[in-house]
């Protein structure tokens, strides 16, 4: 095999341990075609029901990306989501989420979010991302979602984690990637369920604490 060909291998694998985290299973295999809505690059600064409704695209079979305005009769029920694609917008204030109690599947990266609300009430979210926000502390609210797998911190001013968040069991990718974040706490044992950890880019993340976290956390892809 000739040096381009390994190079393009080493690359692309790369590119995959670097992208492992980001929906490492496609939206469609798991939700709905009629529970999935997205809003992307909307401009958005607040967020509300309303808005989802009258911008959102639904995915049809067969007829691809439908304003959702247009496939709802009678008053829209946000309950109905399993799927909300959120990025890319401006959004500071997303307090209506907390309507959207059946969502599995909530993306916000690239907003201006500074804290979010109490969605304690998603009891079947399973994957939240907030890449690229301006969250100087993790949501205290993620403490209290039971079915999360993934969560996405990347980009954020954030300087710590916090002990309950690495006693949060069931997390299977977690990205701290780009934050300020210079250790991680002492007993991270819970994360034995990670399969990737994604740390990448953090200034004064040494030596010793990579060795010390690769210790902890054999079994899991980390990408430093």
């Amino acid at each position: 095999m000739n040096r381009i060909a390994l190079s393009i291998i080493g690359f692309s694998f790369f590119i995959f341990l670097a992208g492992c985290f980001d929906e490492p299973v496609p939206a469609y295999k798991t939700v709905a075609p009629e529970t999935r809505v997205y809003l992307k690059e909307r401009g958005l600064e607040t967020l509300t029901v309303g808005a989802v409704l009258e911008n959102g695209l639904a995915f049809v079979q067969d007829a691809g990306y439908t304003n959702l305005s247009a496939l709802v009769s009678g008053e829209f029920d946000p309950k109905s989501l399993e799927y909300l694609n959120l990025d890319r917008n401006a959004l500071k204030n997303v307090d209506e989420l907390a309507r959207f109690t059946s969502l599995k599947w909530l993306r916000l990266n690239g907003n201006a979010l500074e804290s979010l609300p109490d969605i304690s009430g998603m009891k079947d979210l399973r994957r939240l991302y907030l890449s690229g926000n301006a969250l100087k502390s993790v949501p205290e609210t993620v403490k209290d979602l039971p079915s999360l797998t993934d969560l996405d911190l990347s980009g954020n001013p954030i300087e710590s984690v916090p002990d309950w968040l690495a006693k949060k069991p069931g997390l299977q990718h977690l990205s701290l990637s780009r934050t300020r974040v210079s250790s991680l706490p002492a007993d991270i044992s819970a994360w034995k369920s990670l399969k990737s950890l994604q740390l990448g880019e953090l200034n004064g993340f040494g030596k010793a604490e990579m060795e010390r976290v690769r210790a902890s956390l054999p079994d899991t892809t980390i990408v430093f």
